[in-house]
Parts: C-alpha cells; sequence; structure tokens
C-alpha cells in the first residue's frame, strides 16, 4: 500500500470491517476540532514509539496528518521500523469531508 483510496476507506469503516486502522498524526488540538470517525491521535513524536507498543506490524494502517508531506513523513517512520501495510490518506480532512466520510467531534 502506498496511498490509499478514500472511498474504500469509507467503505470498509461504514461495514464495520476489522483490522485496520487510522492514524491522525495531527496535534491534539487539530484533532479534536473534528477527525475520520474511529482514527488514533498519535503525535508524530510519539507515533513510532506508540505504533510498536499497541499494532500488530502487519495490520493495515492508513494515515493522515494536516497534510500530504506529513502523511508521507508518517508513513516512511512506520515502514522503516517494520510495518507492512502503512498507507497514506492522501488530501487528508478535506478529501475524507468531499466524499462524505464519518466524522468526529466536529461542532
Amino acid at each position: 500500500m502506498v496511498n490509499a483510496d478514500i472511498h474504500h476507506i469509507k467503505s470498509r469503516l461504514e461495514w464495520g470491517q476489522p483490522a485496520f486502522t487510522i492514524i491522525d498524526v495531527r496535534d491534539r488540538s487539530t484533532y479534536n476540532q473534528g477527525h475520520i470517525m474511529g482514527a488514533l491521535p498519535i503525535p508524530m513524536e510519539d507515533l513510532v514509539s506508540r505504533a510498536r507498543a499497541s499494532l500488530h506490524n502487519q495490520r493495515d494502517i492508513y494515515v493522515y496528518g494536516k497534510d500530504d508531506l506529513q502523511a508521507a513523513d508518517a508513513v516512511r517512520r512506520l515502514r522503516a521500523v517494520g510495518f507492512a501495510n502503512v498507507a497514506e490518506i492522501q488530501g487528508g480532512m478535506p478529501a475524507w469531508q468531499s466524499i462524505g466520510g464519518p466524522m468526529e467531534g466536529v461542532s
């Protein structure tokens, strides 16, 4: 996986498919203002240690950040420590919102 198809992720989320994780690497206050439903908030500085501690390295992981560069950096970091199935959600929140993806924390 390199880049994730947001329609595929939305479908997996809506159908309750198991065995995947969405990680939001933006700062906590931005995450609290709205995020993809079920996304885990893991800031970049904690990403590798927390992922290693709590996620299986064969799990499907989708990552988004404040922009595509941050998401790509997060994907590189996770792959470097052995996570095989990591993909960037290109376009992040704006792309997710444009397809009506389920959100949490939005007022």
